[in-house]
C-alpha cells in the first residue's frame, strides 16, 4: 500500500497510518532507539494507560495538525436540505474551507444527496417502465447530479494533494530531526568553548521545536532519543554547572505551572476541553522544556501523572455515557425501522392512503437522521437496515403507482371515447334524442376514475366545452321560446280581464255565442310558460260564472262548460298528457258511479218486502236516480273526450 493510500485510510477510517521512510532514516532512527533504550530514561517507564492515550493523540495530532480544526465548521441539518441545497454547501465547503476540516461535513451531504436522488431516481425509473420503456434503455440525471459530481471530484482532488503534501512534510520533518539528533550527539563532548557549545545546544532545541510534524509512528521513539541525547548533554554541563542549574531551574519553574494547570484541570467538568488542554501541556512538557534537577525530576513527574490519570478517568467515563447514549440511540432508530416495516407490511390500496404513508415514512426518516449516532459497531449493518426498510416501501409504492397509472391510461381512453361522443352532437338539432344522450355521457364522465395529471386538464376542458356548447344552444333556443310564451300569458291575462267585466245579453243564443267568441280567442291565443298555466284555471272559473248565468238545465250548462275546458286543454297540449289526464280521471269518476249505483240497488234487496212510500226505501231510490243523472254526464264527457282523439 502506498504511502499516500496509508494517509488516507488514516483520515477516513480513523486507524493509526504506518509510513513507511527510506532505509536510511529508519536506520537511523532504529540505531538511536537502541542507543536510548541502554541508557538512563528522566521520565520512569510506564504502562500507564492514561499516558498511553496521550502520547497516541499527540502523536497522531503532530502527523496532521489541521485535524484540530474540524469542530470549528458548524454541522448542518443536511438529511433535512433538498438537492440543490446540498450540491451549494458542498460547493462552499470545498471552495471556503480546509479540505482536511470538512470529512464529516462531506460524508453527511453525500448520504443525505445519495438517498434523496436514489429516491427520485427510483420514482423516474417507474414512470420511465410505465410508459413503456425498457429497463436496459433506463438513464437519468440532472444539472444538479453533475454539480454533485464535480464538486466531489474536485473534493477528491483537494484532498490527495493535502495527503502528498502531508507526506512529503513528515518526510522531511522526519529526516530534519533525525538530523538534529546527530548534531546534539555531537554536541556532547565537546569541551572547548562551553559557552558557545551551550549556545549552540539552545539553537538546535530552538530548531527542533520549529521543525513541523513527522509519522505519529516515529513520534515517541524520536522525542525519546532526542529526549536522551539532551539530559546526557545536560549531565556533560558539570563543567558549568551554573548554565545547567539555571535551565534546571528555568524548565523546573514551567514544569511546574504546567502541572498546576493540569491539576485545575482535574476539577474541569467538561471533560474533553480538559483532555484537549492537557495534550497541549504534554507536548509543552515534551518539546518545549528540558531537563529539571535529578531531585526533582521523580516527583513532578508523579505530580503530573497523576492530574493526567484524572482528567483520563473522566475522559473515559465520558465515553461510557456516550456509549449508553449511543445504545438508546440504537434503540430509537430500530424502532423506527420497524415502524417502516409495519407500515410496509399494510395493504395500503388508494391514492390517499398512500400520500399519507409517504409522509409518516418522511417523518420517521427525518426523525432518524436527528437521533444522533450509534455505537459503531453497528452503525453500517444500522444504516442498511434503514435504507432496505425505505427501499422496500418505495418499491411497493412505486408499484402501486405504476398499477394506477395503467388504470389512469385506461380512464384516459374511457374519456376520449366520450368527448368524441361530446363532440359529434354538440351540433345535433334533435333535441329530444341528444339531450338524454348527452346527459348519459356526464354521468358516465363521473363515474370514470382519475386520467394521468398532464392529461386531466386538457380532456376536461375539451368535454366541459362541448357539453356546455351543446346545452348553451338548447337554452338559447328556450329562452327564445320562453319570450313568445310571456307575450301569450300578457294577452291572456289582458283577456281574462276584460272577461271578469263582461254582461251578458239575457239572450241565450247570443249568450253563447259570446261566451263561445272568448273561448276560442283564449284558444288563439296559444301557450305559457309552465309556471304560469294557472291563468288557464282562473279563465275556466270566469267562463263558468257565465254559464252559470244562463236559462239551461244543469247537465246543459255543465257539457258547455266541460267543453270550453276541453278547448283550453287541447290548445296547451302537444302530446296530448292534459287530454289523457283528463280522459283517466273521468274515467275513474264513471266507475265511482257506478260502484255506487251497484251498491244503492244491492240496499234496495233489504227493502224487498217494505213499501214503497217507506221514507227509507224513497231515499235510496232518490239517490240512485242523482247518480244515474251524474253517470250519464260523465258518460257524454268521456265520449266528448274521445272525440277529440
Amino acid at each position: 500500500m502506498s504511502e499516500l493510500n496509508k494517509l488516507q485510510n488514516a483520515e477516513e477510517k480513523n486507524e493509526n497510518s504506518q509510513i513507511i521512510e527510506p532505509n536510511t532514516a529508519a536506520d537511523s532512527l532504529n540505531t538511536v532507539q537502541e542507543t536510548a533504550t541502554k541508557e538512563t530514561h528522566s521520565t520512569p517507564p510506564t504502562h500507564d494507560i492514561a499516558l498511553d492515550e496521550i502520547n497516541a493523540s499527540n502523536a497522531e495530532d503532530a502527523e496532521d495538525e489541521g485535524n484540530k480544526d474540524r469542530h470549528t465548521i458548524t454541522f448542518k441539518a443536511y438529511d433535512e436540505m433538498d438537492l440543490e441545497a446540498l450540491v451549494n454547501e458542498f460547493e462552499t465547503l470545498v471552495d471556503k474551507e480546509k479540505v482536511q476540516a470538512i470529512k464529516a461535513h462531506v460524508e453527511g451531504i453525500k448520504n443525505a444527496f445519495n438517498s434523496r436522488f436514489s429516491a427520485l431516481l427510483d420514482e423516474k425509473k417507474a414512470e420511465f417502465l410505465n410508459e413503456g420503456g425498457n429497463e436496459i434503455d433506463f438513464y437519468y440525471s440532472t444539472p444538479v447530479h453533475k454539480r454533485f459530481k464535480d464538486a466531489y471530484k474536485a473534493y477528491r482532488n483537494k484532498l490527495n494533494t493535502h495527503y502528498k503534501t502531508i507526506e512529503q512534510n513528515l518526510k522531511l520533518n522526519l529526516q530534519k530531526k533525525l538530523d538534529l539528533i546527530e548534531e546534539l550527539k555531537g554536541l556532547i563532548g565537546k569541551e572547548e568553548h562551553i559557552n558557545d557549545t551551550y549556545k549552540q545546544f539552545k539553537d538546535l532545541q530552538e530548531r527542533w521545536r520549529a521543525t513541523g510534524p513527522i509519522p505519529r509512528d516515529k513520534y515517541n521513539n524520536a522525542w525519546n532519543s532526542y529526549h536522551h541525547h539532551v539530559e546526557i548533554f545536560y549531565d556533560f554541563l558539570h563543567l558549568n554547572r551554573d548554565l545547567r542549574d539555571l535551565d534546571f531551574k528555568r524548565n523546573l519553574e514551567k514544569k511546574l505551572k504546567i502541572i498546576s494547570r493540569a491539576e485545575e484541570l482535574a476539577q474541569e467538568e467538561d471533560a474533553m476541553y480538559a483532555f484537549r488542554e492537557l495534550q497541549e501541556l504534554h507536548k509543552m512538557w515534551k518539546e518545549e522544556l528540558g531537563p529539571v534537577g535529578k531531585e526533582h525530576r521523580e516527583e513532578i513527574w508523579e505530580r503530573f501523572k497523576a492530574a493526567t490519570k484524572i482528567i483520563n478517568d473522566k475522559r473515559q467515563l465520558y465515553y461510557k455515557e456516550m456509549d449508553k447514549i449511543h445504545e438508546q440511540n440504537l434503540i430509537k432508530k430500530e424502532e423506527i425501522i420497524l415502524d417502516i416495516e409495519r407500515i410496509v407490511s399494510e395493504n395500503i390500496s388508494s391514492h390517499g392512503a398512500w400520500q399519507k404513508k409517504i409522509k409518516d415514512i418522511e417523518a420517521l426518516r427525518a426523525s432518524f437522521f436527528k437521533i444522533g449516532k450509534v455505537p459503531l459497531k453497528v452503525n453500517e449493518a444500522t444504516w442498511a437496515k434503514f435504507k432496505e426498510a425505505v427501499r422496500h416501501f418505495n418499491r411497493q409504492k412505486n408499484a402501486f403507482y405504476k398499477d394506477l397509472k395503467k388504470d389512469q391510461f385506461d380512464n384516459l381512453q374511457k374519456k376520449r371515447e366520450l368527448v368524441e361522443i361530446a363532440e359529434d352532437n354538440k351540433d345535433s338539432e334533435d333535441f329530444e334524442v341528444t339531450t338524454p344522450l348527452m346527459k348519459k355521457i356526464q354521468n358516465e364522465w363521473k363515474k370514470i376514475g382519475h386520467v394521468p395529471r398532464k392529461d386531466s386538464d386538457k380532456i376536461w376542458k375539451q368535454f366541459k366545452n362541448s357539453c356546455n356548447y351543446y346545452f348553451d344552444r338548447i337554452n338559447s333556443k328556450r329562452d327564445e321560446a320562453n319570450k313568445a310564451l310571456i307575450e301569450n300569458f300578457d294577452k291572456k291575462q289582458a283577456l281574462l280581464d276584460e272577461l271578469k267585466t263582461v254582461t251578458l245579453a239575457k239572450d241565450k243564443s247570443e249568450d253563447l255565442k259570446t261566451i263561445k267568441a272568448y273561448v276560442n280567442t283564449w284558444k288563439n291565443l296559444g301557450r305559457v310558460p309552465s309556471d304560469k298555466r294557472f291563468i288557464d284555471s282562473n279563465f275556466n272559473k270566469a267562463i263558468d260564472g257565465l254559464f252559470s248565468q244562463l236559462d239551461m238545465n244543469k247537465n246543459e250548462a255543465e257539457m258547455l262548460k266541460f267543453e270550453s275546458k276541453l278547448e283550453t286543454l287541447n290548445s296547451n297540449d302537444d302530446d296530448n298528457k292534459s287530454l289523457d289526464n283528463e280522459r283517466t280521471f273521468i274515467r275513474k269518476k264513471i266507475d265511482e258511479v257506478k260502484a255506487q249505483i251497484n251498491q244503492l240497488e244491492n240496499n234496495l234487496q233489504f227493502f224487498r218486502n217494505v213499501k214503497d212510500d217507506n221514507p227509507l226505501v224513497k231515499d235510496v231510490k232518490t239517490n240512485i236516480s242523482k247518480h244515474k243523472e251524474e253517470l250519464k254526464l260523465w258518460t257524454s264527457k268521456l265520449s266528448k273526450i274521445k272525440s277529440l282523439y
